[in-house]
């Protein structure tokens, strides 16, 4: 009996010992080992489906790896009112132990997605939807576990919102194919592509994966939760169509469904194989790549989106033939410029685009028309933030050639930041009749654009 008793007390002393270690683990290293086995599993078998994945959910390493994530995000309130601050306010752990009692009894309900209109650069507005706190650490959530199964399955062609994936990497493999004579160029614009995925279709694709029904229950609410615009509420759940763009999970969805065309062209025995036909995309932006895109390969192409429920924007998508005439991509401009170097020689430039350049200069000037009597330490911080920030997309080595554009950002700000502190004559700043971007480049720390390496 006696030792019996103390086998049972080693047992309980090794079991203590074994939760305070788990305790001890990073949220972080936890989460990606959970990923990581819902890669494999996914990897290793092309047609399995899951059918637990919602108790995941509310597992309360999960739930605080999602909380940071969106406080990293930061974003403004929701039609709830709460912002991150309160939330923090409140206690953070309470907080994240009601959501996830809320998942676990799948009382969880989601809240209406508050739209606001983004101006656009050619003058028009692009809606975003605004969720709550609540929902956006809930689709989170969601979207750390689904991820990983589905990104077992995307195409090399896919570069938009994946992880590990950027903008760079799509326009790396468009140079590619231009240096492999495929100089033909589709360029796609799909309609109104977020709000007109059809909830149906959208769902049959996660189904192929997914078959937990809880988690495509939770997916079908977030998907028909009403929008609160202008003061009225607009849709809900008659609402069949879209997925509301700002929402954390909409991005994932969005690849998802368009896998379903990723998968038709890079087939080997489909038409845009047989004819050597490429696609590169971002997101819903696309492009298809051949030494010849003959119209076969356009109207199967059209007759894919259609059965997908989508359409080709026929003003905006148009073909290109690359090496007489330029087009753009995700900011880029794309030419088969003349070498300087070389007399007969030519190459691909690919460079800011000019309304990218103007964006940035707008924002600039914006900026500092609102900061009139800001110190020029925090001046030069928010510049030096935006400039890198834009340097930073563009610069990708051995692709993009971006001197000029540099040089150009640098003629700006030398003469904006003159002007800028020349007016300020009134208070008689310290930089006033100075060369003022000389002087913040070599005493405050400004970013010199010319100089400037990624």
């Amino acid at each position: 009996m006696v030792t019996n008793h103390k086998k049972v007390e080693a047992e309980g002393k090794q079991g203590e010992l074994f939760k305070r270690r788990r305790r001890e683990i990073p949220d972080a290293e936890r989460v990606e080992t959970l990923r990581g086995k819902l890669y494999q599993k996914a990897k290793q078998e092309r047609k399995y489906k899951f059918y637990v994945l919602y108790d995941k959910l509310f597992i309360p390493y999960m739930l605080r790896a999602a909380w940071k994530q969106v406080k990293a995000n930061d974003g403004v309130a929701g039609i709830d009112g709460i912002r991150i601050s309160d939330v923090e306010r409140g206690g953070v752990e309470t907080y994240l132990h009601t959501l996830g009692e809320e998942l676990r009894k799948q009382t969880y309900r989601p809240e209406a997605v508050k739209r606001v209109m983004i101006p656009k650069a050619n003058g028009g507005e692009r809606p975003l939807g605004i969720p709550t706190v609540k929902d956006r650490i809930a689709q989170t959530v969601c979207k750390m576990i689904l991820e990983p199964i589905f990104e077992a399955d995307f195409k090399e062609v896919s570069h938009g919102f994946r992880p590990g994936r950027s903008s760079k990497d799509a326009m790396t493999a468009i140079k590619g194919h231009l240096q492999a004579g495929k100089t033909e160029v589709f360029d796609a614009d799909l309609s109104k592509y977020f709000d007109t995925i059809p909830h149906d279709k959208l769902l049959k694709t996660l189904k192929e994966r997914i078959s937990d029904p809880r988690i495509l229950r939770l997916i079908s609410m977030w998907l028909k939760v009403p929008v609160f615009e202008d003061g009225q509420f607009k849709g809900g759940k008659k609402n069949e169509f879209g997925t509301p763009q700002g929402g954390v999970i909409s991005p994932l969805l969005s690849n998802i469904y368009l896998h379903l065309l990723d998968r038709i062209v890079t087939k080997p025995e489909s038409i845009f194989s047989r004819m050597g036909v490429s696609i590169v995309r971002y997101a819903d932006d696309f492009v298809l790549m051949g030494k010849v895109i003959p119209k076969e390969v356009l109207d199967r192409l059209k007759m894919i989106l259609g059965k997908m429920g989508l359409t080709l924007n026929e003003l905006k998508s148009k073909q290109i033939q690359s090496e007489q005439a330029p087009f753009s991509f995700l900011g880029h401009t794309i030419r088969y410029d003349k070498s300087l170097v070389s007399r007969n020689g030519r190459y691909w430039n690919i460079s800011p685009s000019k309304k990218s350049e103007q964006r940035l200069r707008s924002g600039l000037s914006e900026y500092l028309k609102k900061r009139g009597h800001s110190p020029a330490s925090e001046i030069v911080e928010e510049l030096n933030s935006r400039i890198r920030g834009w340097l930073n997309y563009y610069i990708i080595k051995g692709v993009s050639y971006v001197q000029v554009s540099k040089r150009r950002l640098r003629n700006y700000l030398h003469e904006k930041l003159n002007r800028y502190y020349n007016r300020k004559s009134q208070r008689k700043c310290k930089l006033y009749r100075q060369r003022a971007f000389e002087a913040l480049v070599q005493k405050k720390g400004l970013i010199d654009p010319t100089k400037y390496a990624f």
